[in-house]
């Protein structure tokens, strides 16, 4: 084995064993799909009206946990990119995604559907693993 072997053989241990630069190498780099789900709580949004215009199918969604959330321990917000609010992720479906989230992973969402079903927003989300 050449010593630029040894060197590369080397730093891929250290990323991995000692938890140094670990940004620095992914090996995969893929995001993986874990569930889908709709976005609950969109009547209650104020300008849902005018938010929505901003929802395609594929915009990403980005996702905060209201750990201090009155109704929901597990509350997961979920933004725009440019940070307005658009509702929540269900609480049926929430607890596995905010002890995720709550163990440092970084979770986001994809729109799939969106439909008005007479006064509110139905919006599909698919959400994912960063890779």
């Amino acid at each position: 084995m050449s010593d630029i072997e040894k060197i590369d053989q080397e730093n891929f241990i250290d990323i991995f064993h000692r938890g140094g630069g670990i940004e620095e190498f992914k090996p995969y780099g893929e995001d993986i799909f874990l569930f889908d789900t709709y976005v609950a709580g969109t009547s209650y949004i104020e300008n849902m009206e005018n938010l929505q215009e901003k929802i395609e199918i594929d915009t990403k969604v980005k996702f905060f946990r209201e750990i201090y959330n009155e109704y929901d321990e597990n509350a997961i917000k979920i933004c725009l990119t440019t940070g307005e609010k658009i509702g929540y992720i269900p609480q049926v479906d929430n607890e596995i995604f905010a002890r995720l989230m709550d163990s440092g992973k970084y979770l986001f969402g994809k729109v799939y559907h969106k439909e008005k079903k007479g006064r509110w927003w139905q919006i599909g989300i698919k959400i994912y693993l960063e890779g």
